[in-house]
């Protein structure tokens, strides 16, 4: 499945340097998705996102997701299980537009609503405020800003597709 999307403002592909992204969409047991909640300037501002964030050069969206998951929770003993979506869009990043192609990948947690510890330097220098497990039905319900926008319709169809082995 691909999405995209972009911000409201910005047409996507003028010209903007490209920064390649991953992210991880991870679940507990009960079907919670762990989200990271970003108090940004505009044009980004308030938002929750999935754990991610850019590639290093030579970097494989795989890999980096993987580190970039190991860096904001501290756990490095998470297995990707398949990649969910792929989406490119213009975003502010570090003051600057940029043009972001993004993959998310899907990823469980046996432990229910496990608690990050030991990352709040990595959380601050980041931006990161907080971090919260929300169930599918939360974020149907919520007003909040989540990126990607129709994420629990993607877990959902995620939960559906048997050859992602959930």
């Amino acid at each position: 499945m691909t999405l995209r999307w972009q911000t409201a403002t910005m047409e996507a592909g003028q010209g903007f340097p490209v920064r390649r992204a991953a992210r991880v969409v991870l679940l507990d047991p009960s079907d919670r998705v762990l989200l990271l909640h970003y108090d940004q300037p505009p044009p980004n501002g308030r938002h929750w996102a999935t754990p991610g964030g850019g590639a290093t050069p030579g970097e494989d969206y795989r890999a980096a997701a993987a580190r970039e998951l190991a860096e904001e929770t501290g756990w490095s003993d998470i297995d990707l299980l398949g990649e969910v979506l792929r989406a490119d869009y213009d975003m502010d990043h570090a003051g600057h537009m940029v043009h972001q192609v993004e993959r998310l990948y899907l990823a469980r947690t046996d432990q229910p609503q496990r608690e990050i510890r030991g990352v709040a330097a990595m959380h601050a220098s980041d931006g990161i405020g907080a971090w919260r497990w929300w169930s599918l039905d939360e974020l149907e319900a919520t007003d909040e800003d989540v990126w990607p926008p129709g994420l629990a319709a993607l877990i959902r169809s995620a939960l559906g597709n048997s050859a992602l082995g959930l």
